[in-house]
């Protein structure tokens, strides 16, 4: 399951200590209504980076599997975009659709 794949990214960072279960279990479940990549992945960074469910190492969880799915299926994207795309879901939380076009953003 992709909580699994977030830890072992999360201990690239941190501990890997979940905290915050309930928050991980909710996108996942999410990914299940949509069939858009985009609003998928959207689910997942917006967990990660909003309700901290590790630790520590969040933001950095987040980019990280965001590029990370981005070079597995070889969507070209900027790292910086990537970045500002985190940093600004930290300063305030956006919705799903917000964060999806953020996402599409990032790609070249």
């Amino acid at each position: 399951m992709i909580t699994n794949e977030l830890v072992k990214i999360n201990k690239r960072f941190s501990s890997g200590n979940v905290i915050n279960k309930s928050s991980l279990e909710f996108a996942e479940s999410a990914l299940t209504r949509t069939k858009n990549w985009q609003e998928q992945a959207a689910y997942i960074v917006r967990a990660i980076v909003t309700d901290h469910p590790f630790e520590d190492g969040n933001k950095r969880t987040a980019a990280a599997y965001l590029a990370g799915l981005l070079e597995t299926y070889k969507i070209p994207y900027d790292p910086f975009k990537i970045d500002k795309l985190v940093l600004m879901l930290a300063k305030e939380t956006k919705s799903i659709d917000k964060t999806r076009r953020m996402i599409k953003n990032a790609i070249r």
